[in-house]
């Protein structure tokens, strides 16, 4: 029996400076995966773990904006993990690929060269719809990219705590109305917390957060102005689309 061959679309992302093959069926990168990128503090030099990397687009996308990063992209799905692979080479990126379960234990995680303390940032887009509000999509593979169960968000801060080294960086996007469920989340271990609340129009509650965790962090938490991507009107944000486009960064990239 022959692999069913997989059905392909190439999308541009950062305004073209970014090409990635992805299904074109199932989970498929979009603008969280720029967001997350631009929110993500990290510079030249820094190991760089995208944990959940899907076909690369996030990790991809900050190694686009900062150069030299040693960058590590971990996803569970062996096919979109290929992808994420032709990705990096394709728009000539560095990066190494692991095929991991990021609820692995720190055994799978240290055997795949990911030693706890080793990693200078970490970004994440987990599984954040709740089963009980959310109706699971019949495509298996994206409804395991979008549904979390009552430990995900949990597993996935650890196992991030666990690689980063001290005073190492955390970012990830959540949906908004799980606000609490982050911070709690973030409570052991990490500190110096930033949210930055998003909103697809001005008219309506944000949908999406962002948030930066420093492990050992002890600085007060700040939340910054809320992003906008559609004014009143529902015309795209000027400044957000500079964003999109990979002409700028969001304040939590800031050092």
């Amino acid at each position: 029996m022959t692999d069913p061959v997989l059905e392909l679309t190439e999308d541009a992302f950062l305004g073209g400076q970014l090409r990635l093959k992805q299904l074109k069926s199932g989970h498929r990168a979009g603008h969280d995966a720029v967001l997350l990128a631009a929110a993500t503090a990290a510079r030249a030099g820094d190991r760089v773990a995208d944990l959940g990397a899907g076909v690369g687009a996030a990790g991809l996308a900050v190694a686009r904006r900062v150069t030299s990063v040693d960058l590590v992209l971990v996803e569970m799905d062996a096919a979109l993990a290929g992808l994420a692979r032709v990705n990096a080479e394709a728009n000539a990126i560095q990066a190494e690929v692991i095929v991991l379960d990021v609820e692995a234990d720190a055994t799978a995680f240290a055997a795949a060269g990911l030693k706890p303390d080793s990693v200078d940032a970490v970004l994440m887009n987990p599984p954040f719809n709740d089963p009980a509000r959310h109706r699971a999509s019949p495509d298996v593979a994206r409804g395991t990219a979008h549904m979390a169960t009552a430990t995900t968000l949990l597993k996935w801060i650890h196992a991030a705590r666990r690689i980063l080294k001290s005073r190492g960086v955390l970012t990830l996007i959540w949906r908004a109305d799980g606000i609490a469920e982050v911070l709690s989340a973030l409570d052991h271990g990490f500190g110096s917390l930033q949210v930055l609340p998003v909103h697809g129009d001005a008219r309506g509650p944000a949908n999406r957060i962002l948030v930066r965790a420093t492990k050992g962090g002890r600085a007060p938490t700040q939340i910054h102005p809320a992003l906008m991507l559609n004014d009143e009107q529902g015309v795209p944000n000027e400044r957000m689309q500079e964003v999109l486009s990979g002409k700028g960064s969001l304040p939590l990239a800031n050092p």
